[in-house]
């Protein structure tokens, strides 16, 4: 019961370690990385906080070492999935109604915990199960993940907060419950902070949830599952299960206590999983709330005023850091041709001086893509590309698994804007360049609105203001992450909330109030101090009055 108005530790951004040579925390991760990865891990799946492992096991291998194998993950059948939601419904009788600042606590404390005796080993387990350099791997599962937490906390108060008018004689007050039921985590394996904030942001308003990680995320879900755990959080609250996705979500989905999903993956499935919820609508006790983030075909754009060296970085960072794996990451871009000729010789001699390989030697810019159908995918595009006679590769294009499934940085030049590789999603280490005429700029903004079904991220270059106020506009609706003379990648936890519209998902932006709040369902509440006796009203007069 709480006893007070309570207000929470002042909220910044996590500063990122820069891992620079010879430095204590490169040092430090280098040992963990080093020792995690010569052993091998047995990782049960939770319910009610008891470790489940039913012998039917996947193995775990390192994306760039293939051949060598990290660790094993038990799979859940029908009844493991029943029993989750069962155990998830008993345990949010108390955590339903555990004060917030309890339930604030926990995660302040997980943020803690993260930012110091788990930050090696999160950040080592994504660069070994993920194939993250130690830069990109502290950005993410470092301090993205410590931001959700920290951030979410401080939304949370915001959204407590919010309370009606009164008036006089009258109290009127909003409380904000936990939605009735369960709810179900989808998560990705691109990022460790998304695949714990999905589950976290949901139980942090008072729900409970079954979360299914991707089955490439689910070393670093380990450590998300031990860290929670360390934070307190009750049995029970986050039940997490592994195995056939088709399989789990049926059952889930089938369920009348069913109350929301929180999504990161495929639009298509996506967009499966939103048609199997309408077709299930009259089972449910309640509306489901339905919250996803999907794919992308994120663009850069740029006018002939803008900075050539500054467009190249661009480029060179917005389309390949971690192998063009981010939903962010830019795979098409419209350059003017005054500047290609420059542009070009900037970003040939980036991609040339990147080195690739794992991720424990830190010298390497690019490490590998994420399993062998990903890069069989990326790679047949690449192949097609060096045969097409609308396309031509400009730097990159080789392709090698034997050891991992290593994927050149590759930019391909098209005299063809709506070419294959411009309009459809590949996630890897590609992007795919149209250089148009200087004085058609304004005609190229239509190519950009329309060459794809997705508006997740997009960035425009100029150096001249109205220009910059024509293209906003138009774009208006092309990007729900929008860059001015920066890269469409690297969104940050209460600066850039993250997230689009059209195909690439429900735009609930990550990283924000507006995220929490589909978590809660509100419940207005009217007390009136002293209640009125008498059902007449004073309009009424008397029956005199109405004689003519």
């Amino acid at each position: 019961m709480a006893s007070g108005f309570y207000n929470i530790p002042k909220v910044v951004n996590e500063p990122v370690k820069q891992y620079t040579p010879n430095s204590i925390e490169l040092k430090e991760v280098l040992n963990v990385y080093k020792a995690m990865n010569h052993e091998i891990i047995d990782i049960p799946f939770y319910i009610g906080g008891k470790e489940i492992r039913t012998g039917k096991t996947i193995s775990i291998s390192p994306p760039h070492e293939h051949k060598r194998k990290v660790g094993q993950y038990h799979i859940a059948d029908k009844k493991h999935v029943e029993q989750a939601i069962t155990n998830c419904l008993e345990a949010r009788k108390n955590w339903s109604k555990t004060s917030w600042e309890h339930r604030a606590a926990i995660f302040l404390k997980a943020a803690e915990l993260l930012a110091g005796s788990y930050r090696a080993r999160m950040n080592a387990a994504t660069m070994i199960a993920q194939s993250k350099n130690v830069y990109q791997a502290e950005i993410d599962s470092a301090c993205e993940m410590i931001d959700f937490f920290r951030f979410n906390v401080q939304f949370m108060t915001e959204i407590y907060q919010n309370q009606p008018q009164s008036s006089s004689g009258v109290w009127n007050r909003m409380e904000y419950r936990a939605l009735e039921g369960f709810t179900y985590a989808v998560t990705p394996f691109n990022f460790t902070a998304i695949a714990a904030n999905l589950p976290a942001s949901m139980v942090m308003m008072g729900n409970v949830c079954v979360w299914k990680p991707s089955s490439n995320q689910i070393y670093s879900a380990k450590v998300i599952m031990d860290l929670f755990k360390e934070a307190g959080l009750p049995d029970g609250v986050i039940n997490v299960v592994y195995g056939n996705p088709a399989l789990i979500s049926d059952i889930v989905l089938a369920h009348q206590d069913f109350s929301g999903i929180h999504y990161t993956g495929s639009t298509n499935v996506f967009k499966s999983l939103w048609k199997q919820i309408g077709d299930n609508i009259s089972n449910y006790k309640s509306y489901p709330r339905i919250v996803g983030e999907t794919g992308g075909k994120d663009f850069i754009w740029v006018h002939p005023s803008a900075n050539s060296k500054q467009v190249a970085t661009a480029i060179s960072r917005g389309a390949f850091e971690y192998q063009g794996q981010k939903c962010s990451a830019a795979s098409r871009a419209y350059l003017p041709k005054s500047l290609w000729k420059e542009v070009k010789s900037y970003v040939v001699n980036d991609v040339n001086s990147m080195k690739i390989g794992s991720p424990y030697n830190t010298s390497n810019f690019i490490n590998a893509v994420i399993n062998e159908a990903s890069f069989d995918k990326i790679s047949s595009y690449i192949e097609r590309a060096k045969k097409d006679k609308d396309a031509e590769i400009i730097v990159g294009g080789s392709c090698d698994k034997s050891i991992g499934y290593f994927i050149e940085p590759t930019v391909i030049l098209t005299t063809n804007p709506k070419y294959t590789t411009m309009c459809t999603e590949l996630f890897g280490p590609v992007i795919t360049i149209y250089v148009y005429e200087d004085k058609d700029w304004k005609k190229t903004l239509k190519l950009v609105d329309e060459t794809s079904e997705y508006a997740l991220t997009g960035a425009i270059f100029s150096n001249d203001r109205y220009v910059i106020d024509y293209v906003s506009n138009i774009l208006e609706n092309a990007a729900g992450n929008f860059y001015i003379n920066d890269k469409p990648t690297g969104a940050v936890v209460g600066q850039q909330p993250f997230g689009g519209a059209r195909s690439s998902g429900t735009n609930d932006k990550a990283g924000s109030i507006w995220n929490l709040l589909r978590w809660v369902s509100c419940r207005t509440i009217k007390e009136t101090f002293v209640s009125s006796s008498n059902y007449s009203y004073p309009f009424m007069g008397n029956e005199n009055n109405n004689n003519n």
